[in-house]
């Protein structure tokens, strides 16, 4: 069998190309000086690390918007194949914007949490929060950058080394006991992507995204190495039914720990899938695959909103509820390329599917800083013990509700704006089973935020009293990201040019 030849690569390193090497040099430089430095300085350099990483972000996506073009860096001048690229296209800057943002206001939040107490001894948890935390940043940089599928192997390979430790960060047996599950589930997503990166490099002699969409074709083995990659990110991705790692991890881990996890951690994997069945695979030849994961996309919505009504405590709801969101996420592959997919149907759903990935991480960080903050007012998160919670902590909830706002799809919101977008797409395209099923989704996870929401504003029988101090800053923290995945909303309900941006013919990508 011959092997295709790649035409060149098709672009050189662009104007603000270092940028991208410093989003992901610059975690690392933080890291380093933490460990250097000892346990004293550690809060301000991280916070400091974050902050740069911040405008390193917005930076990045303004040479995106200013060039109408996606931002190139060749790792030592060596253009694909013998070389390395890394590339910013308008998804990629989106998911740059969005992780700095989160992890930024992480760092905030747990400021008071993983802080140096000058009174105490020396203690590794917080240098070792920080440092997983600014390692996560990194890795996921290094995903929406990388151009190349080997290079996202090691990348999502540093992700579940940084964010396995956060979940037994106490070291609890309960907690040490689900960060192993989620760490085999993870191994074994490993191998599978690597025997399909390997097969996918017996065929065409090339890893990178952009040269193999030139050349690759429709073979039974580019079928079987697709599928076993999939297969393998779906159980990072915790898609259901390979999510059971995913509940004990989230809901056992501190809540600044939870909000990365839920709100980044699962989207790192979830944006490879996107990499591989829309840059990589041929056009028009995956319709049957597409229903299959739009299927599970489905069934996770279903499961996994059932289930977390069924919840006790409040941890384990919200994690239920990520189970159940991210199947929402997965529409969007029989909805851009299903059979009737055409312009603008396609777009609409790219961009609906888009929002809903960011408005759920802005709305999950925010739910599960908020169940943290209950934990330290109440010293429990017993959903049956919440009556008249919100009385004392008012701030709490209503983060807590603005951020179910957007779980259920309520106007104006950005789970709305999102899941509006993909009823339309699903209606437009004659795929009504769809918007059956997001609407059946938007009316349960209605029932488990209201689950929590209507004995906590209500009028206790009994005056219940807080327990613990609970910080006014990190409240804010949590106000502020639900307010984002409520602003969300107000951005107009049409294909998104900024997501087209590289995705375009001087690529040699294809738009969906």
């Amino acid at each position: 069998m011959s092997v295709p030849v790649a035409l060149p690569f098709p672009a050189d390193t662009t104007a603000g190309g270092f940028l991208l090497v410093l989003a992901i040099l610059v975690p690392i430089a933080g890291i380093l000086l933490i460990w250097s430095l000892g346990s004293r300085q550690t809060e301000r350099i991280a916070l400091a690390t974050l902050a740069v990483g911040a405008a390193l972000a917005f930076a990045i996506g303004a040479e995106l918007l200013g060039t109408a073009r996606p931002v190139i860096y060749l790792v030592g001048g060596w253009k694909p194949p013998l070389g390395l690229a890394l590339r910013a296209d308008g998804l990629s800057v989106a998911l740059i914007v969005l992780t700095a943002i989160i992890i930024a206001a992480t760092g905030l939040f747990a400021k008071g949490q993983f802080g140096f107490d000058p009174a105490g001894p020396e203690k590794r948890g917080p240098m070792m929060f920080w440092t997983l935390l600014l390692g996560i940043s990194a890795a996921l940089n290094l995903i929406f950058l990388g151009d190349d599928l080997f290079n996202l192997f090691v990348a999502i390979e540093l992700v579940t080394f940084t964010a396995v430790p956060l979940v037994c960060l106490d070291g609890r047996t309960e907690t040490m006991r689900a960060a192993l599950r989620y760490l085999l589930f993870a191994l074994l997503g490993s191998v599978m992507y690597l025997l399909g990166t390997a097969l996918i490099y017996s065929l065409y002699g090339t890893l990178d995204i952009v040269l193999l969409k030139q050349v690759v074709q429709p073979t039974p083995l580019l079928f079987i190495a697709v599928a076993l990659m999939t297969v393998g990110l779906l159980a990072k991705t915790a898609l259901f039914p390979l999510h059971i790692w995913l509940p004990a991890a989230h809901a056992g881990a501190p809540a600044a720990a939870s909000a990365v996890l839920s709100a980044l951690v699962v989207k790192g994997s979830f944006f490879i899938i996107l990499r591989l069945w829309f840059d990589v695979l041929p056009d028009g030849v995956s319709q049957f695959g597409t229903q299959i994961l739009g299927g599970l996309g489905a069934l996770a919505i279903l499961f996994g909103s059932v289930i977390a009504l069924r919840q006790a405590r409040l941890k384990l709801l919200i994690a239920y509820s990520t189970v159940a969101q991210i199947g929402y996420l997965f529409l969007v592959f029989p909805l851009a390329t299903g059979t009737g997919a055409s312009e603008p149907w396609a777009s609409i759903a790219w961009t609906g599917g888009v929002l809903q990935l960011a408005s759920h991480a802005f709305a999950k960080a925010a739910m599960f800083m908020a169940a943290g903050l209950v934990y330290d007012a109440l010293g429990h998160d017993r959903i049956s013990g919440l009556a008249g919670a919100a009385r004392i902590i008012p701030l709490t909830f209503l983060a807590f509700g603005l951020g179910g706002m957007s779980l259920m799809g309520l106007p104006p919101s950005g789970g709305f704006s999102a899941k509006w977008l993909m009823l339309n797409s699903a209606v437009g395209e004659g795929q009504w089973w769809w918007a059956l099923i997001i609407l059946i989704g938007g009316l349960l996870a209605a029932g488990y935020v209201f689950r929590v929401l209507v004995p906590a504003a209500a009028r206790p029988r009994i005056q219940i009293k807080a327990k613990g101090p609970v910080s006014r800053c990190r409240e804010l923290v949590a106000l502020t990201l639900a307010v984002i995945a409520l602003a969300i909303g107000f951005i107009p309900l049409e294909p998104s040019a900024m997501l087209q941006i590289g995705r375009g013919v001087e690529a040699g990508v294809l738009a969906p």
